[in-house]
C-alpha cells in the first residue's frame, strides 16, 4: 500500500485538503482518521494514483519450492534379521547406517540404501503382524522451511518452525488428510545422508531406483486436496481390474518423475494382508525376467512369475517381506495399450 504524508516530496496543499502530486490527472484518496489524547485530529490519505496504474501491494504467498523424489519408504517389522535377509539378501540393498526418528520412538531403524537419494527403512517395532506396517513416505525438496512456510500459508498443519532433524537434514512431518505421515527431507552437506554419499551402493541391486509408493485411500477427492490441490502433484494414470471402478489412481510428483498411487477402498478395511500389498514400494528395472532369476538363484520364491498386467499393460513381478509388506518391481513403459485412462507418463520413450 502506497502511503502520502502531506509534507512528502512535491505535494503542497492548498486550505485543509491534500493536493494531487504534480502530474497526476487524477486520483483516488482515501481519508483515514485517528484521534489522539490530546483530542487533536490527524488525517492520514491514502493516495492511489490510477493514471499511473499503481495498485496497493499485497503480501506476496510463500511460492512453492520443488519437490522431485521419493526420499524415503520406512515400514515395521517384527524380525529385523527377516527384513534384512530380504531387503539386502534378496534385493541386494546394502544397510547403510542405523539411526533414529520420532515417528518411530526409542527403536534404532535399519537404513537400506537404493541409492544416495532414496531409502528404505524399518524399525523392529509391528507388536501384532495384524497392525499396519507402515510408518512413513517421504519425499525430497528443494528447500524445507519454505515448503513449510508454503504449507502453513495453505492451511496444512505443521510444525511450527523447520530444524536439523537427527540426520542433519532440514526436515518435518506432516499428516495427509488420511492420516498418513508425510515427511519432507532437504538433504544437505554434512548429514549422515552426504556422508554416504557414493558408497552402499551395491552391485547386487535388483533396481537403482524407486518408481512409485502406494497407500491406502478411502476417499480420492479428499486426498487430492493435499497431493494434487496444494502440493501440486501431477496426474498420471487411473485404472482398476474392473471397468466400473478406479481402484488405482497415480499422481507424479510437482517436479520429478516418481509417483504415488491411491489404493482406492471399495469392500470394507482390508484385511492386514491387503494393507501389506496396498502400502507398498515400487522399484523399476528393464529387464523383469533377470530380476526374477536373481531373486530366485538368492533362495526366495516369488508368489507369481512376472506378467503383464492386463490393465496398466506393464511388465510386473511382485516380493513380499516376512510382514508382508510388498515391494513391486515394474518396467514402467507399459507394452500393451492401458485400459481406462491415457497414461500421461512423460518420462517414458
Amino acid at each position: 500500500m502506497f502511503l502520502s504524508h502531506a509534507n512528502c516530496t512535491g505535494a503542497t496543499r492548498d486550505g485543509d485538503g491534500p493536493s494531487l502530486l504534480p502530474g497526476q490527472a487524477m486520483a483516488d484518496i482515501r481519508w483515514l482518521s485517528t484521534y489522539e489524547d490530546d483530542g487533536l485530529t490527524r488525517a492520514l490519505f491514502v493516495l492511489i494514483p490510477i493514471t499511473l496504474g499503481i495498485v496497493p501491494l499485497a503480501s506476496a504467498a510463500p511460492a512453492r519450492p520443488p519437490i522431485t523424489t521419493i526420499a524415503n519408504f520406512v515400514v515395521k517389522t517384527d524380525n529385523l534379521d527377516e527384513a534384512r535377509r530380504f531387503y539386502s539378501g534378496v534385493l541386494g540393498y546394502d544397510e547403510v547406517f542405523r539411526h533414529r526418528r520420532t515417528i518411530s520412538g526409542r527403536a534404532e531403524l535399519s537404513v537400506f540404501k537404493v541409492n544416495d537419494h532414496q531409502y528404505i527403512e524399518v524399525a523392529p517395532t509391528l507388536e501384532n503382524p495384524a497392525d499396519d506396517k507402515l510408518i512413513q513416505i517421504g519425499f525430497e525438496t528443494a528447500d524445507a522451511r519454505k515448503l513449510r512456510d508454503y504449507l502453513a500459508a495453505k492451511g496444512v498443519s505443521v510444525p511450527s518452525r523447520v530444524a536439523k532433524d537427527s540426520d542433519g537434514n532440514y526436515s518435518f512431518v506432516v499428516r495427509d488428510p488420511e492420516g498418513h505421515s508425510i515427511e519432507f527431507v532437504e538433504y544437505l552437506e554434512g548429514s549422515l545422508q552426504s556422508k554416504y554419499r557414493g558408497k552402499g551402493v551395491s552391485g547386487r541391486r535388483i533396481s537403482d531406483h524407486m518408481l512409485h509408493v502406494g497407500v491406502h485411500v478411502k476417499s480420492p477427492p479428499e486426498q487430492d486436496k493435499f497431493y494434487k490441490d496444494i502440493l501440486g502433484f501431477r496426474f498420471l494414470w487411473q485404472g482398476g481390474p474392473r471397468d466400473d471402478r478406479l481402484d488405482w489412481i497415480s499422481y507424479l510428483t510437482p517436479d520429478g518423475d516418481n509417483w504415488i498411487e491411491y489404493m482406492v477402498e471399495h469392500d470394507g478395511p482390508p484385511t492386514p494382508r491387503q494393507l501389506g500389498v496396498w502400502h507398498h514400494v515400487c522399484v523399476g528395472t528393464l529387464d523383469i525376467q533377470t530380476v526374477y532369476k536373481t531373486v530366485r538363484e538368492r533362495g526366495y520364491e516369488p508368489p507369481k512369475e512376472p506378467g503383464i498386467n492386463a490393465r496398466d499393460g506393464r511388465w510386473l513381478l511382485q516380493l513380499y517381506d516376512k510382514s508382508d509388506t510388498r515391494t513391486e518391481v515394474m518396467v514402467r513403459k507399459p507394452v500393451q495399450t492401458p485400459c481406462c485412462s491415457e497414461n500421461k507418463d512423460p518420462y517414458i520413450k
